[in-house]
Order: C-alpha cells, then structure tokens, then sequence
C-alpha cells in the first residue's frame, strides 16, 4: 500500500503548477494533502471515478484545510477532534478495516509565537485524540505537522532554536507524542540522514540550495512496525513550499 502526503499551499495554484502529473504518476492508495486554502466548490478533480473524495474546509476562505482522496472506502469519516467539527479544517480521519487514517495540518505557532499557548494547548488534544484512537485499532498519522524535531530536521539549528517550529516546547510535544506510542517512519528507516528537508522558505536560492525543514510526516503506530515496507521525501517535486512524503507499507 503507497500513502502519499503533501501540504500543497493552495491546492488550485498547485494544480496549476503540475499537481495532477505527480498525483497520476504516484497512483497512491491514499492521497492526503494540506493547506489546500479553498472552499467547497471552487475546485473539481476528476479521477475517474477511481478515487473517493473527503474535505475538510476551513471556514475562513483561502486557509488552512485538509483532504483525502482514496482508493478504499474508508468505514467512517470524522471532520475534526473530540466533536466532528474543525473550524480552520485541519483535521480528517478515516477509519480502514485495519488502521485509522489521521489527516492532520497542525497549527502554526507564527513567527511572533503569538499562538504558540493556543498550539501547545492543541498539540495536548491531538495527542490524546490519538491516543483514544489507538486504543481501538493502529493508527497512521500525516502531515504537515509545523516541527522540526531534531536538529537533524533543519538545517540551521542553532540559528533557529527559539524560532516558531523549532521552540523547545513544540519539539517536547512531539517527543510527547512518539512516547506515547507512535515512530516516525522516516526516521525508522533513516534516522541518520541529513539534509532530508520537506520545506523550504520562499526567500531567494534558500530551495536550490536546501536549507530546509523537515516538518511533514508519517507517523505509525509502534504495533505497525512490521508493516513498514519503506519512507522517502519526494524532495525533487515542485508546485509548492513543500514537498511530497511517502510511505509504503507491506501487504501481507
């Protein structure tokens, strides 16, 4: 099974930028994508009939929001946290046969960390969230989870160690979460590769150069260790600030 995850800055500028040449080509089991800053009926994919279709809009126009096209049908399908209900779209979770599949864009701290009590606050619910899921049956996580959690994830550490995404208190919650039963799966395969970034600023040559961040993930539950077949970040892919991850699990 292929999962892919990307965080697109705008799903209708990135479909302009080559979005569907890449979704075609990967044939992913299950797509999910972030930050897709559109409402309901702005945009229409047509795949065929090949693909379920799930969105989670926020409420503010051009913001956040989240969705996830499938090949399974998924059980159930939740639109948020504790109630089914995400005001900025931030959260989709499908139930499979065998996992739960959590779609998430977490919160920004922004560089001002004005909002980073609302996000540690957050970063408490989901990880609970999670872990009430867990409970029932495995769980994979994706997304653009807004952190660097090592210093291996960026690339100029000491110069940003206080920085929105890379504050001690955001790295903490998700050392939370990982202790609380889940890995990173990149980091399961390749825990001492470096220069392995998903996001990189808009400022000049910062891409071509690669001074980036590795802020998207795949998170698994531990009891799913067996499964993991593989992980990578589709580094050379354009069309936004970030890039595809990918995850592939065995099937049998």
């Amino acid at each position: 099974m292929k999962l892919v995850s990307w965080n697109v800055n705008g799903l209708r500028a990135c479909v302009n930028k080559g979005f569907q040449n890449y979704f075609d080509a990967e044939d992913a089991d299950i797509f999910c994508v972030q930050e897709i800053k559109l409402q309901e009926g702005q945009i229409e994919l047509d795949h065929n009939g090949r693909y379920e279709q799930y969105w989670n809009y926020a409420e503010k126009k051009g913001y956040s929001g989240t969705a996830v096209f499938t090949k399974i049908k998924p059980i159930s399908v939740r639109y948020g946290l504790e109630e089914d209900y995400e005001p900025e779209g931030r959260v989709l979770t499908l139930e499979y046969e065998s996992f739960y599949l959590v779609n998430v864009y977490t919160p920004n701290a922004k560089r001002d960390l004005a909002r980073l009590d609302y996000r540690l606050a957050w970063e408490d619910r989901f990880r609970h969230y999670l872990m009430g899921l867990d409970k029932l049956k495995p769980v994979l996580v994706c997304g653009d989870m807004n952190v660097a959690h090592q210093e291996i994830d960026l690339k100029n550490a000491k110069g940003n160690r206080n920085n929105s995404g890379f504050t001690p208190e955001e790295r903490e919650k998700m050392t939370q979460l990982l202790e609380a039963g889940f890995v990173d799966t990149f980091r399961y395969f390749y825990p001492d590769k470096a220069d392995a970034y998903s996001w990189w600023s808009n400022m000049p040559k910062v891409r071509e150069r690669n001074v980036g961040w590795r802020i998207d993930y795949f998170l698994a539950s531990s009891r799913l260790k067996p499964k993991l077949a593989d992980a990578r970040i589709d580094a050379h892919i354009m069309g936004s600030d970030h890039c595809p991850v990918v995850l592939l699990l065995s099937d049998d």
